[in-house]
Parts: structure tokens; C-alpha cells; sequence
């Protein structure tokens, strides 16, 4: 049988235990609604497609293709310049995401494009005919501009790069 203090010993420990995990988890374990898969992906009805994707951060999938879809976005709302858009989360996409948080959601500007950040933007998805549904998106309206996207049979997204070449966007490389 334990003693009161054993118990509480024990209560201490499991506590101090179950906040060291809960800060050592990265953003996407945290958020436990990522989808996990290796590419920006969607099904279905489009204007919801966003809201499981993975973190673009400086921490997590900081250069890759995603990363570029990413910075598309930015560019489309007037906030990186067409030059800025090179597949690398740095300091200036931080930035940037920081200024695009503080217009399009009600959560703390982090810098960090999460759950939050990617389902805010997927409210700005639209097909040919300017409506947030069918089952392929045709353009992501910016507040500045807009540039074509598609949706792939697989669920898998493709823009164009600088050069106007599709690319996929996935999160474990960067060709763009």
C-alpha cells in the first residue's frame, strides 16, 4: 500500500512527465489531424482540402515543393515578391506568413504555416466558374492576385513555378 506522500510523489512525477512530452512534441504530432501523406492533398469537395495538411516552417519541411505552394499563396496576397518564391522557408517567408496570419486568421501569427494557417487559405480555392466546389480547383484568388492549381486523379496538388512548369507539391523535395 503507498503512503500519501508515495502518492503524491508519484502524481508529481506523472504530471511533470506527461508537460515534458507535451512540449517535446513537434507542431504536426501536436495538431494529430495531419494527414501524413508526402504530398499536399485533397478529395472531394475542394474548399475543405486544406485543413489536414503538414507544417512549412523553418523547423519542419522547410525547403520543398510544399513549401513553394506555400509562398504561391503569399505572392497571390501581395505579400512575397515573384523572386521570393524559391521552395526555401527562411527568415522572409516567416515573415511573411506572420503578416498573412495577422489578415486571414484569428490565431497568434507564428510563422508558421499549420493547420490553421493551410485552412484559411484553402477558403480561398475556387474552380473555373468562381464557386468552392466540384472536384477540381482551378485558381487560389489572392487578395492581389490569383494563379492556377489543379488537383491530380491521385488528390495530389499541382501549380506552375516561376516558369509557368507544373509542379507536384510535396513535402520531401523541392524541384521548384
Amino acid at each position: 500500500m503507498l503512503t500519501k506522500r508515495a502518492k503524491a510523489t508519484a502524481g508529481i512525477i506523472a504530471a511533470l512527465t506527461a508537460g515534458v512530452l507535451a512540449l517535446s512534441a513537434g507542431p504536426a504530432a501536436a495538431s494529430g489531424t495531419y494527414s501524413g501523406l508526402a504530398y499536399v492533398y485533397g478529395a472531394g469537395v475542394f474548399a475543405d482540402d486544406w485543413g489536414n495538411e503538414g507544417i512549412v516552417d523553418q523547423s519542419h519541411n522547410t525547403t520543398s515543393n510544399a513549401t513553394c505552394l506555400w509562398q504561391r499563396v503569399l505572392w497571390a496576397d501581395g505579400i512575397l515578391a515573384d523572386n521570393e518564391i524559391d521552395g526555401d522557408f527562411g527568415s522572409v517567408t516567416a515573415a511573411a506568413t506572420r503578416i498573412w496570419q495577422s489578415r486571414h486568421t484569428s490565431a497568434t501569427p507564428d510563422g508558421s504555416a499549420g493547420q490553421i494557417t493551410w485552412t484559411a487559405a484553402g477558403r480561398h480555392l475556387y474552380n473555373s466558374d468562381g464557386w468552392q466546389s466540384g472536384n477540381t480547383v482551378s485558381y487560389y484568388q489572392g487578395t492581389a492576385h490569383f494563379f492556377y492549381l489543379s488537383r491530380d486523379s491521385d488528390g495530389y496538388y499541382h501549380f506552375p513555378d516561376y516558369w509557368g512548369d507544373d509542379r507536384k507539391a510535396g513535402y520531401n523535395y523541392r524541384t521548384c
